[in-house]
């Protein structure tokens, strides 16, 4: 499972003021591995769909056998259903069922290894499953009709499923539980215009004469029950290939010519995956889904991954850059990490979410580079940072619910743990390491012990230490590093204290710069606090702690300006020169920090001239270098994000030589590029950013063009616009940290909520009552409760004649809540 609102979550929660304590969920009831009486060895299905009521139709032949000791009895997960029969062979069998859950009486004792199989007839009612999700799988309730009555035109009908964690047995009686491996086979009948995707391969279509077919799929191999998935819509299947392996785009039609553009790297990553760990893909095909209303980011259903409809994306977005690029990467990792080898309980969920999301730093850096995905573990470890996640064990055997271990410590911590472990036994034996963990329990279950042992199996350490510290432990180092040098013995003393409360052991790489080359010091370090002292023949010009940038940690120093300048022009990594820069920026009064700002627009690395350019200070007197760079940056910057980034900052001097530039931006083929250029325009000549505006801007393109177009449509208060904007306010008021932005999209908010447009009222409300669903867990529910009650207020003071009809827009959303 992909939990891409990490990023999201973080910033919404600084909204909410949420302190770390609050974050914590952790409880006092163990949560281990789920006893095992009896095991799933193969579940055959047979589904057929209700649209009006929302409901399946099934039929489950369910073959188990006992785990060890003699049983007479089967228990099941099967939650909101109906159930019509259990049978054995066409004999009855008594069974109770209540809470969810459905005891079978056998009839009979079985022994280990004792084959049964039984029949369940059922109906299966999504709309009845009390269970709730988290912040990372907004809904649980396993089966999804999407729009099945076909009333809203704007939507297709779909109908798709979300097994994680324990949402498959809202679909199927199953033993919900990551612990279980069963070959599957489901047959799907389905009205005739729509297409299947299941787990395994296609066998067989068989029309059926009225209407409908039967499709037939297969899966020999064995997963768990939260990886079966079904599929159903009106999609283009755009074809791939990865050796003899099939790999499908299901896409809705309007996307199939892009299809291969946002999907298309899949067969090299499988090519590079296998490579890595040495494990070949390992099943029939590959398929991937995109889902409208889907309750999470993507799912690594095995052989059938689904994907947010966020990932279909069009040219003008793809040229920017196909922001959907590491979640495919991330699901199809899962299939080693997570399928073939699933973690055997909840609290050992970091041997599948943080392999894929380490998954996500290795193509990246395979693809494109050291720099590229240093910088996206950057933001994976500010993710964690900012999250309150200080006091979760990354193995967390205590918590309250199991949705709580979807953080982002299972996630970006775990990932960066991950990293931290490759740097300390070297890539050669990280990667035989992991092609030992997963040969060694190959179709079956894992945790972090059994990574631990193949580690030390392959390279002779003892790891327990590692494991302890990172996976049974919780926090980061936070070390204070002070700088004493002694001119005449020639040394420089380097003293560095943790803050932390318990003290961590690691080893740490100290780089000691004489001009622009580094003599590098290994040491280790594990204790409360330390000194190191390194000759030098004349004083360094930098001393730089944690030269490799490979521990999560965070550093308090006292360098200069001038140790970030050298920094930035010889630091060997990605965050020497993100560090240097962001320094930097803070002090723009002195000429050298601005010089080398300037230097920076040109870095190798287009995230760091973004970074540069957002930094510098044209307002300055002595900016005119700046400046000049910044205009080729917009004109001729290989990256559409950095002439985009350009234009943005040129816009702050309100220059009207910029005009020919901003026009012939709005002919980019980059979205990116016409937002800041109508923004721009927009800033410098209101009317002259309208008259643009009405040239470039249609309904094709508008809602890629809504960064630009709402504050535009706010600020001159377009009426026949409001809708547009009502629908999409929050990202402006919650979702960024710019203060400017924040207070145009509040007088948006104030502009409708003071109005008596009644589709834009209800777009408001949709879009809180949305948002306070999916982050209840973050208490948004309760603020979108406020903020709705504040808008019933408003409406219920006014004097419009259609007043009755927005007070009960409003009161439905609140009721929802």
């Amino acid at each position: 499972m992909m939990n891409f609102k990490i990023g999201i979550i973080v910033l919404f929660m600084s909204v909410l003021h949420l302190n770390a304590q609050e974050l914590q969920d952790l409880s006092t009831t163990y949560r281990g591995e789920r006893e095992k009486e009896n095991n799933l060895v193969h579940t055959k299905l047979s589904v057929a769909f209700n649209f009006e009521k929302r409901q399946l139709s099934g039929e489950a032949w369910l073959t188990l056998a006992p785990h060890f000791y003699p049983t007479s009895s089967l228990t099941l997960d099967a939650k909101g259903m109906l159930i019509h029969e259990v049978t054995q062979n066409g004999r009855a069998l008594k069974y109770d069922y209540k809470d969810d859950v459905l005891k079978v009486n056998l009839g009979k004792t079985y022994l280990k290894d004792d084959q049964y199989t039984i029949y369940i007839k059922y109906t299966a009612r999504p709309d009845e499953v009390k269970q709730e999700g988290s912040a990372a799988i907004n809904d649980a309730k396993g089966l999804y009709f999407i729009d099945p009555d076909q009333k809203d035109a704007e939507k297709p009908t779909q109908i798709w499923t979300q097994g994680e964690t324990e949402s498959s047995s809202c679909w199927f009686p199953t033993i919900d539980s990551p612990n279980q491996k069963t070959s599957q086979e489901i047959y799907i009948k389905v009205p005739e215009k729509y297409v299947t995707l299941s787990n395994g391969i296609l066998v067989e279509q068989k029309n059926n004469n009225d209407g409908t077919r039967t499709d037939y799929w297969k899966l020999d191999q064995k997963h768990a029950p939260y990886l079966f998935f079904m599929g159903i819509g009106e999609y283009s299947i755009v074809k791939d290939k990865w050796k003899n392996i099939d790999v499908d785009y299901y896409v809705e039609p309007a996307f199939e010519p892009y299809a291969k553009d946002i999907f298309g790297l899949t067969p090299e990553m499988m090519d590079f995956y296998s490579s890595y760990t040495g494990v070949d893909y390992m099943w029939p095909k590959y398929a991937q889904m995109v889902a409208r209303d889907y309750v999470s980011g993507a799912m690594e259903n095995t052989t059938a991954v689904l994907h947010a409809e966020n990932a279909q994306q069009v040219p003008g977005q793809l040229i920017d850059e196909n922001s959907w690029e590491y979640v495919i990467a991330h699901e199809l990792f899962h299939h080693w990490f997570g399928d073939y080898v699933t973690a055997e309980s909840w609290s050992n969920l970091t041997v599948n979410e943080s392999f894929a999301n380490y998954g996500e730093y290795l193509w990246i850096e395979h693809k494109y580079g050291k720099d590229a995905a240093d910088a996206h573990r950057h933001e994976e470890i500010q993710g964690y940072l900012a999250g309150g996640n200080e006091l979760k064990d990354l193995v967390r055997f205590y918590y309250e619910s199991r949705e709580d271990m979807f953080d982002a410590v299972s996630y970006n911590k775990g990932g960066t743990i991950l990293h931290m472990l490759r740097s300390y036994l070297g890539d050669q034996a990280f990667r035989t390491g992991i092609k030992q963990y997963l040969t060694d329990n190959a179709y079956g279950t894992g945790e972090a012990h059994q990574l631990r042992l193949a580690m030390e199996k392959v390279t002779g350490k003892d790891l327990n230490w590692f494991f302890n510290q990172w996976y049974f432990n919780n926090g980061h180092p936070k070390l204070e590093v002070k700088y004493d040098y002694n001119d005449s013995s020639k040394l420089v003393a380097v003293s560095i204290s943790q803050n932390q409360e318990e003290v961590f052991q690691f080893p740490l790489t100290i780089q000691v710069y004489e001009g622009g080359k580094p003599k590098t010091y290994p040491v280790w370090i594990d204790e409360k606090s330390e000194s190191f002292s390194f000759k030098y023949t004349k004083r360094p010009e930098l001393v730089n702690v944690d030269s490799d940038r490979v521990l999560l940690v965070e550093i308090n120093d006292s360098k200069t300006t001038e140790n970030y300048v050298h920094q930035y022009l010889y630091g060997t990594t990605y965050e020497d020169r993100r560090e240097a820069i962001e320094n930097l920026g803070d002090h723009q009064s002195e000429k050298i920090a601005v010089t080398t700002l300037s230097k920076a627009l040109n870095d190798p690395y287009y995230g760091l001239r973004i970074l540069a350019i957002d930094k510098v200070d044209i307002s300055r007197s002595d900016a005119a270098e700046a400046i000049k760079h910044m205009e080729k940056l917009a004109k001729e910057d290989p990256k559409t994000l950095v002439q985009a980034a350009a234009i943005e900052k040129l816009a702050i001097t309100k220059n009207e030589k910029y005009i020919p530039l901003y026009n012939e931006a709005l002919k980019s083929k980059s979205y990116a590029v016409q937002n800041a250029a109508l923004s721009a325009l927009f800033a410098l000549d209101p009317q002259l950013g309208l008259t643009n505006l009405e040239s470039v801007v249609n309904e094709k393109n508008r809602k890629y063009l809504k960064d630009a177009l709402i504050p535009i449509y706010i600020q001159i208060k377009n009426e026949d616009q409001m809708p547009f904007v009502a629908d999409n306010l929050i990202a402006g008021m919650f979702f960024t940290d710019d203060k400017q932005t924040q207070n145009i999209y509040k007088e948006g908010f104030q502009w409708v909520v003071n109005s008596s447009n009644i589709e834009a009222t209800q777009n408001l409300v949709d879009s809180f009552v949305d948002m306070g669903i999916k982050y209840k867990d973050y208490g948004a529910d309760q603020m979108a409760r406020q903020v709705l009650n504040q808008v019933l207020g408003v409406k219920q003071a006014s004097q419009y004649s259609n007043k009755a009809e927005m007070i009960k827009i409003v009161e439905d959303g609140l009721a929802k809540l």
